[in-house]
């Protein structure tokens, strides 16, 4: 806006206001010459005021934490798949079957005499899972060709398993993330929007879109940016804006000394809409004002300038955290 003003040659003068509403209204009565926040280009905001040339490609998006990884018996589980669990049961299934009914008909017998059921799934489990052999012995070849196989059987599944499970230890999997308004809206049960939303959330419950209409129903308004996302780490919730300025808020105060992030934006967009500049209705001015922008974003100047400001405040974040936890361990040492 600094730029704009000395290429137009006109002075910045900031309004006082107590809230976004106050801010349109100025616009709207003509108090206000154009308000530097970014307002989606919808039909409800144009029946009130202009909207200059997009300045921001993003549209609408959202953020929220991060999921924790947490400790899980399924962590045994994700090694093999589905199938290959379906055939280790059902072949366990098949020799326990096999073995049983050969000990039945005094085939297969103990050194102390003739196994149980039992003893049979006993020594069949226990064999796959490298606890034991057979104690036992048959006057039949097929058996020791039948237990052979178990047993390799056994070696090449247990084999691959460990090699798996020691991999998915290390690298283990990472819960799902909503990617795309239909996800968000079965993993949350709250959204939040600042004040000036309304306008936004009374278009979504008019939508024809059955998704739009449900993200309606649950949106809160009045919530900052850095509050919304902060509370999605206690609570089923997300918060929307402009993937823009949500990755500069999560870079401001969601970045961690080891310069992680502990909260994300979706990569889907709930409505594919640009963001401009509100203007007062018929504005002389503004083929001016879309003249500049258009020149601006064709140079490429907004994005670069997102990208150092973005990653100017994540250095300053991270150098805070870091400064924060040699705080700590000094005061811990020296206690």
């Amino acid at each position: 806006l600094m730029y704009l003003a000395r290429a137009l040659n006109f002075t910045l003068y900031i309004l006082p206001s107590r809230n976004w509403d106050e801010v349109t209204d100025q616009v709207e009565a003509r108090q206000s010459f154009v308000a530097s926040i970014f307002f989606p280009v919808l039909p409800i905001y144009l029946e009130r005021f202009d909207l200059t040339y997009s300045i921001d490609q993003d549209t609408l998006g959202f953020a929220m934490a991060k999921p924790v990884l947490e400790p899980s018996w399924l962590s045994f589980y994700y090694p093999l798949g589905n199938q290959v669990w379906a055939g280790v049961f059902t072949s366990t299934l098949a020799i326990c079957f096999t073995l049983a009914w050969i000990t039945r008909t005094e085939v297969w017998q103990s050194k102390h005499g003739r196994l149980s059921s039992g003893s049979v799934v006993v020594e069949v489990v226990g064999s796959f899972l490298g606890q034991g052999l057979f104690d036992g012995h048959s006057s039949s070849r097929s058996n020791y060709i039948l237990v052979g196989s178990w047993l390799m059987f056994g070696v090449v599944i247990g084999t691959g398993y460990r090699g798996s499970l020691i991999a998915s230890l290390n690298f283990p999997r990472q819960p799902p993330t909503p990617q795309t308004a239909e996800e968000l809206i079965k993993a949350v049960e709250r959204i939040t929007l600042e004040s000036y939303g309304l306008a936004l959330k009374n278009t979504f419950l008019h939508s024809t879109s059955e998704v739009l209409q449900e993200l309606g129903h649950v949106i809160y308004l009045g919530v900052s940016a850095v509050e919304g996302i902060r509370d999605s780490f206690v609570k089923k919730q997300a918060h929307i804006n402009t993937p823009t300025y949500l990755k500069f808020i999560i870079a401001q105060n969601f970045t961690n000394a080891d310069g992680s992030r502990s909260a994300y934006v979706g990569r889907g967009r709930i409505v594919p809409t640009p963001y401009a500049w509100p203007l007062p209705h018929d504005a002389p001015y503004k083929h001016l004002f879309d003249k500049y922008i258009l020149a601006i974003r064709e140079a490429g100047l907004y994005m670069q300038w997102e990208e150092e400001t973005r990653a100017k405040v994540a250095h300053t974040s991270r150098t805070t955290q870091r400064n924060q936890q040699r705080k700590r361990e000094q005061e811990q040492l020296s206690e």
